[in-house]
């Protein structure tokens, strides 16, 4: 029987996290009786040696021994990973679907009740003589409904990953939220390009607002699941 070898890893932040590095352990030849424990940072397994394990998980974008080691694995960033731009692609689609809902479901909502109004410069101005508060919030509220729904979806998936909801919704919106701010900016920027700059929802526009929204946080999501590990699904 081989002897087990163990080490630490860093960055791990829910039971998805757990589930990648299980499987890239499982992939290795001879590895058997793998153990990786989110509570206490620690890997374990048997048939593999120990440079071999830590390089794997390090593959990965997260850290492995003491904090020296771990910096200097953040000091190698590049972008260059495929691993990780595949990975930070799936967390940026389960983001962009979750924005989706609430940005889509409240411009169709101003499209269906005939709720049209026109930004301008004069609008977001004090001061000008037509500041009108209540037309800012209905410009925001599709913003804010997008980033409302984002945060439901991804807790919720936490949770699915074992998570408790508490736990679940602060990494959601610790790890997340800039991201998804990232993402509804970009798209209802994109929808009043469409639209004039007029509140509602240009059918036209549907497609771009997708394909800005999830090439704009993309990048930030690699950063930040390759520098520190970070990943929320």
């Amino acid at each position: 029987m081989d002897d087990a070898v163990s080490t630490s890893i860093s960055g791990m932040t829910c039971m998805s996290c757990v589930g990648r590095v299980e499987d890239a352990l499982s992939s290795l030849e001879g590895a058997y009786n793998i153990n990786v424990n989110l509570d206490s940072g620690k890997v374990s397994l048997q048939g593999v040696a120990l440079d071999v394990t830590e390089q794997t998980i390090i593959s990965l974008g997260y850290g492995v021994g003491n904090k020296e080691q771990v910096v200097v694995q953040k000091s190698e960033f590049n972008w260059k990973d495929g691993g990780i731009w595949k990975q930070s692609a799936h967390n940026t689609k389960w983001c962009l679907i979750g924005c989706s809902i609430g940005e889509f479901g409240t411009l169709a909502a101003y499209q269906h009740y005939g709720i049209h109004h026109h930004l301008s410069w004069d609008l977001i101005t004090p001061g000008s003589g037509s500041f009108d508060l209540y037309i800012i919030f209905l410009f925001l509220l599709p913003l804010i409904n997008g980033l409302a729904t984002s945060v439901m979806l991804e807790t919720a998936i936490l949770v699915r990953g074992q998570m408790d909801f508490r736990n679940a919704l602060s990494t959601a919106f610790g790890m997340s939220f800039i991201s998804m701010l990232m993402m509804e900016i970009a798209m209802e920027v994109t929808d009043l390009i469409y639209t004039g700059g007029q509140l509602g929802l240009d059918p036209m526009a549907v497609i771009p607002m997708l394909i800005v929204g999830f090439l704009t946080p993309w990048p930030y999501n690699y950063w930040r699941l390759k520098k520190y590990g970070i990943s929320c699904h």
